[in-house]
């Protein structure tokens, strides 16, 4: 229980810090909404269903990364500003980061459901259907941030943060697939012992 009490004490201190002075007010809402809306989620369900401490904290490093990212926008992160100088990239890649962690975090929670409910028995089937959740909830991302470009003209640029590359939208899913493939590949038996020992607890 500390670990979480210390992960959501984290959480609101940086959710604090990125509504001081953002980018954008706007874009900066549209990007930690997602965030404030799990976290709430999680906090409502946590008596009827608590996540081993690992999916809780991939959780608070995914909350990290949408927060960071609406402080400054995913296109003006300075860290990667440093980046794409020294590695003469052409555009600021925080939001491959944040797309890979989509797949990545996502794909964790969706293992420990459907593991821990029993809802797949084999584990090949396991590993296809999560990815396939993965991917799903990164082109419903996609999709909504489409919707609000299309709705909201300029203010809604920064959000969907494209920075002119024409393959932005499909290289996102792609870095979400990947996220949840190597999540699978290199934490799924470390995964499968942390839910045993919960359980066995």
């Amino acid at each position: 229980m500390k670990l979480i009490y210390t992960l959501l004490g984290l959480t609101v201190l940086l959710l604090i810090w990125s509504a001081i002075n953002p980018f954008e007010y706007f874009t900066w809402f549209l990007e930690v909404l997602p965030a404030i809306i799990g976290v709430l989620v999680l906090m409502i369900t946590f008596k009827k269903f608590r996540f081993t401490n690992f999916v809780y904290v991939l959780i608070f490093f995914h909350c990290a990364i949408l927060i960071i990212g609406g402080h400054y926008t995913y296109a003006e992160v300075p860290l990667f500003d440093w980046v794409q100088d020294t590695f003469n990239q052409t555009r600021n890649n925080y939001d491959k980061v944040g797309h890979f962690a989509q797949g990545f975090v996502p794909a964790m929670i969706a293992r420990e459901l459907l593991f821990r409910k029993k809802v797949v028995n084999s584990n090949g089937w396991l590993n296809f259907i999560v990815v396939c959740i993965a991917m799903a909830i990164s082109v419903t991302y996609e999709f909504i941030e489409w919707a609000v470009s299309i709705g909201t003209g300029e203010g809604g640029d920064s959000f969907l943060g494209t920075q002119g590359y024409i393959w932005d939208t499909q290289s996102d899913m792609l870095y979400a697939t990947i996220g949840a493939i190597l999540a699978l590949i290199f934490f799924g038996k470390y995964h499968t012992n942390q839910i045993k020992n919960q359980v066995s607890n």
